[in-house]
């Protein structure tokens, strides 16, 4: 087995949480679950239930590790566990940076990705190099990053002319740019917005999907949504709703937001009477 080196106390931003290292391979960063959950507002409990409700599409040794069953060189209490929780935890996960990517895919956050963009920058890929003192790497890997990002901008852009322009010809034109600018080349298909939406915060309200604490739980809507396949492919937009550029509260980026129609809040109040 590979044996985990804690690296201690990190700090990404505003997101602090404790650094490892091997594990899945000499040198590669890995996140417990515990640490992943805090980032994203999120519970443990939650975040093991995507896991292992999806564990499919996790590999083992690649993408996942479950500390409590493996016999790893590394004392679970260095890393914030105490006897207790050891004994009373089910799983105890680490993810590498593949797993985490996966993770993402099922974790319905509004700034997931914007999250990950900036682990991926400051901790997964770019500590990485330093300590190597690959350069070359270094450098590749920014240039990389800055491309994705001013492809993104570029995206966005379009996106939000074509949001705003009343000529269904040039949205379509607008829209299927914004598309080639992401993934490639494809065709998205115009379609008439409706006057009245809603974010996931007020659909939360709007249907009663709080929090232990009683507040809008606009996440827990957001997986709703992904789970009875409602969201377009991003910049697309269907019957049910549409992505905004929106303001992200983390940092000065703005970030894409899926919004509700009529169509799709009607259907998540369908889809939460099946499931009472």
């Amino acid at each position: 087995m590979n044996q985990l080196k804690v690296l201690g106390q990190k700090e990404v931003g505003d997101f602090k949480f404790t650094g490892i290292e091997g594990g899945f391979g000499e040198g590669k960063k890995s996140m417990l679950v515990k640490d992943i959950a805090e980032i994203h507002q999120s519970t443990v409990k939650r975040i093991n239930e995507l896991i292992n409700r999806n564990k499919s599409r996790f590999k083992e040794g690649i993408d996942i590790i479950d500390l409590r069953s493996e016999n790893f060189v590394v004392v679970l209490n260095d890393l914030g566990f105490t006897q207790n929780s050891i004994n009373r935890s089910n799983n105890i996960y680490l993810l590498s940076e593949r797993g985490y990517s996966k993770l993402l895919k099922i974790l319905e956050d509004d700034t997931a990705w914007e999250i990950y963009d900036q682990l991926v920058d400051n901790y997964f890929a770019m500590r990485q190099s330093i300590q190597s003192e690959n350069k070359a790497l270094l450098a590749d890997k920014r240039l990389e990053i800055m491309e994705q990002n001013a492809a993104t901008r570029r995206a966005q852009l379009m996106y939000k002319i074509a949001m705003a322009t009343k000529s269904q010809r040039h949205r379509e034109l607008l829209l299927n740019r914004a598309g080639k600018e992401l993934v490639g080349e494809m065709v998205i298909p115009a379609m008439e917005v409706e006057s009245v939406e809603y974010t996931a915060s007020e659909v939360a309200e709007k249907l009663g999907v709080l929090t232990k604490a009683g507040k809008p739980y606009p996440a827990k809507v957001g997986e709703y949504a992904n789970r009875i396949g409602l969201k377009a492919d991003q910049p697309e937009q269907n019957k049910y709703g549409r992505w905004i550029i929106s303001k992200s509260k983390y940092s000065a980026k703005e970030v894409a937001q899926w919004v509700y129609f009529e169509a799709g809040v009607q259907k998540l109040k369908e889809y939460l009477e099946l499931i009472k």
